[in-house]
Order: structure tokens, then sequence, then C-alpha cells
């Protein structure tokens, strides 16, 4: 049986690799994702494959070692890559997670909108890895499936 992992994306620089170095318990040196990284209990995907539609595809085919996908939303520039109901194709649990939401707070109604839009059921966990709100929250969620 494979060992699956917590598959995370968002669009470019949303903090999915810190959010990912947080789940994985790795304190070193943060470098940008150029491709799927498979790491101790997550999988780290480009923003490019979210950006780019015809890389979905890829995404769907990668979703299937995951035990969970989280889909971050930027809450301090709030834009949105996600086609409507994009939640919906995958077979796994997707959870709908505002990042930096230390930052910009009159965007966080609008995040949460974009998270429906894009077919995910609340609760939304709203996180900031560098102030540590939400993070502990989210860990605990995650426990069993961080193996």
């Amino acid at each position: 049986m494979i060992n699956k992992k917590i598959m995370v994306i968002g669009p470019k620089n949303c903090g999915k690799t810190t959010l990912v170095n947080v789940l994985n318990d790795y304190n070193g040196h943060l470098r940008k994702t150029q491709d799927v990284i498979y790491g101790k209990n997550t999988i780290d995907v480009p923003a490019t494959f979210v950006e780019s539609p015809w890389m979905h595809k890829h995404l769907i085919t990668i979703s299937q070692q995951a035990s969970h996908l989280l889909i971050l939303v930027d809450q301090s520039r709030c834009i949105n890559v996600y086609p409507p109901n994009f939640a919906k194709v995958f077979r796994c649990p997707v959870i709908g997670i505002i990042s930096k939401t230390d930052l910009n707070p009159e965007n966080e109604e609008r995040c949460i909108r974009q998270l429906r839009e894009t077919g995910i059921d609340e609760p939304y966990y709203k996180i900031s890895v560098p102030s540590g709100i939400g993070i502990k929250t989210l860990k605990e969620y995650l426990l069993p499936y961080l193996k």
C-alpha cells in the first residue's frame, strides 16, 4: 500500500512551500519549487500547475497519491486562479486554506468567496506561518495523515 501524502497547491507566492516545510517539520533553507517535490508528509506542486489550465490534468493525476489536497488562496493578494468547482474533480478530501491572514484583512471575505466558488466546503483554515496563526489547528487536523 502506498503511503499517501498531503498535496499542497496554490498560486505563485501564496506560501505553499513555507506551509509544506511546516508540515514536514523542516527548518532549513526555503527554495522556490520548480518541480513537484515529494517530502516526508507532503507533495509540493509548483504554481504553474495551477495557473496553466493545460496542466490541470497533471494535478489530477498527482492527487491520486494524496490523502488530502490543500488548496491555498492568498489573503495578501487575492487573485483567483481556480476555475469554478475545480475542487470537485479530485477524489481525495479538499481543504480550503486562506494563507497570510495577518495581511490585508479586508480581503478575507473575497478569499472565502473564491474557496466557495472553487467548490470547497467549510471549514476553511486561516493561517499565517510567520505569525503562527492557525498552524497548530491545521496540524492537529492533519496529524493522522502526517506519518
